[in-house]
């Protein structure tokens, strides 16, 4: 099985059921943010299902239906059925990705696949397909004592560590390979304990699968390996955080790279140039999408590899879209680089909110700016106003705020999504303003 195309048809997956003894299917999905959530359901209903779908309550659903109207439809996408390889062959279970559906039997119009669904359609009627690559980084953590809040080892950078945490990265390997998820690189990252997973580059709604699907199971196979795993963007004061930096790029409908021209500096076509200016644009309302906590902020600071100004370059790595370099004659890499994502970001509507912007500068044909080439953490204000260039937001608050004013940002989620997120986000900000922090109480109780 593996990586092999198991869900091909419906046919297909039964047959594959049968043929591997499956006795229970997990229906999954995800809420507004990212969260996995599921349905379990004997493989003898399987065929209901398909037919018919799979009924839910979604009144309880972060940002689904309200209590009045809380039944929801779940039907589980074939191509997405992959048998999960740490279940007992007494009980082995296999998963599929659900789109959820209102009980009128039409698409919610909260459901994040959906959401994403019609940035792509967008996208298609225009003869573009988006793809996308994510560099993702996470962090594994000792339980000791019941605290999962210790570094699991003190490596860094591309050290070769001949220890449990890359035992656990090859166990991880092999488990997303099952899956389907074909991996082409890992290694340790800069802090202790982190690590970083790259899949490969495909169609923007199957790579938020497969975010999905990494994340859920990265987290099972360090639970077996007695470690937590945590995609927290900023789990520890005073060493890098997490991202996911995001590589993509359009083709046309008979899958040409149209970000390529081989006479340009860059060797970027026009479109991509518009593109990238669209996200520009864009970045400040993005943001609170693609770093959607208040602990996301703790990581986007100068100092630590994460971009705060919005601008673009190709070698420089403090810029908010970097134009990777690529081999000779590989021209279907040629690609733009977004650095400010982080893993607890949904990647439904990261990608959906990404697309829209790059759609909008190819739209508008708007202009890019200069590229920046030198670091820009050591430019002053006054050279950093001077090259046009802006700050992301600081804090939830203020990435709140700048959604508010980006009408393509609340196209994209559509208007009764964006409500729930900003409320929703709004409740979060509220909640951590009011907090008692360990470091105000080291700092004021015994000196106020």
């Amino acid at each position: 099985m593996g990586a092999e195309r198991e869900g091909d048809s419906v046919r297909a997956v039964m047959e594959n059921v049968k043929k591997n003894r499956v006795r229970f299917i997990s229906l999954q999905f995800t809420d507004i943010f990212g969260s996995v959530k599921g349905v379990t359901i004997p493989a003898g209903e399987l065929r209901e299902s398909f037919e018919y779908g799979t009924w839910f309550d979604g009144s309880s659903i972060e940002g689904f239906t309200r209590i009045f109207e809380s039944d929801m439809v779940l039907k589980p996408d074939p191509l997405t059925f992959r048998i999960l390889p740490w279940t007992k062959e007494s009980n082995k279970t296999a998963r599929m990705i659900c789109d959820v559906y209102t009980t009128k039997n039409k698409p919610y119009e909260s459901d994040p696949r959906h959401i994403l669904k019609l940035a792509m359609d967008r996208a298609l009627k225009k003869g573009r397909v988006y793809f996308t690559g994510p560099e993702v980084e996470f962090f594994l953590l000792r339980k000791d004592d019941g605290l999962e809040r210790l570094p699991h080892d003190s490596g860094s950078y591309f050290d070769l560590n001949l220890d449990r945490a890359s035992e656990i990265r090859e166990e991880m390997a092999n488990t997303l390979a099952n899956l389907g998820i074909t991996v082409e690189a890992m290694h340790h990252e800069v802090a202790p304990g982190q690590h970083e997973i790259d899949f490969r580059y495909d169609n923007a709604v199957k790579t938020a699968d497969n975010v999905i699907t990494l994340k859920y199971a990265l987290k099972r196979i360090a639970e077996i390996n007695g470690v937590h795993a945590t995609f927290m963007p900023k789990p520890f004061f005073g060493i890098n955080g997490s991202g996911m930096h995001i590589h993509q790029s359009l083709a046309n409908l008979k899958g040409k790279n149209v970000f390529f021209n081989i006479k340009d500096r860059y060797m970027l076509s026009e479109e991509a140039y518009h593109f990238i200016a669209g996200q520009l644009k864009h970045a400040k309302g993005m943001t609170g999408i693609l770093a959607p906590t208040v602990n996301s902020y703790k990581r986007l600071v100068a100092g630590y590899e994460a971009p705060v100004y919005v601008c673009w370059g190709k070698t420089n790595r403090s810029a908010l879209i970097r134009v990777p370099s690529f081999s000779k004659g590989k021209w279907q890499a040629a690609r733009a680089e977004l650095r400010c994502p982080d893993p607890s970001t949904n990647p439904y509507l990261a990608f959906a909110v990404m697309l829209n912007a790059g759609l909008d500068g190819i739209k508008n044909r708007i202009d890019i700016p200069k590229p920046v080439e030198e670091n820009v953490y050591t430019l002053k204000k006054k050279e950093l106003k001077l090259a046009g260039v802006s700050m992301l937001p600081g804090s939830l608050l203020e990435a709140i705020n700048e959604m508010k004013k980006d009408s393509i940002i609340r196209d994209t989620l559509g208007e009764e999504t964006f409500k729930k997120y900003i409320n929703a986000k709004m409740k979060e900000w509220k909640e951590y303003s009011i907090n008692v922090t360990e470091w105000e109480l080291e700092s004021y109780l015994e000196k106020a």
